[in-house]
């Protein structure tokens, strides 16, 4: 049988960054109120590939709106054309 485990320390208290501080995200943080100078997320590391992605699924959603509007218009002409009797 093992004894008691121990306690867990608690972690140091880190000293405010002062140049952190003064940083964009902070201050709007700081006028919103909150707690801590700090909101979640970050910056994109990589902006211009995050916008090529974009722009690529855009002209994909561009292409299957034509093409759904597009389909039933050929299934309107062919429904026409098949029908008998019209």
């Amino acid at each position: 049988m093992t004894g008691p485990s121990p306690e867990p320390t608690p972690s140091p208290i880190l000293p405010p960054d002062p140049q952190a501080y003064d940083e964009v995200r902070n201050e709007h943080a700081r006028k919103r109120g909150l707690a801590a100078p700090y909101i979640a997320g970050g910056r994109d590391p990589d902006p211009d590939a995050g916008r090529a992605e974009e722009r690529r699924y855009l002209r994909w959603l561009v292409i299957m709106v034509v093409v759904i509007v597009l389909s039933g218009f050929v299934l309107g002409i062919l429904a026409n054309v098949i029908s008998p009797g019209a």
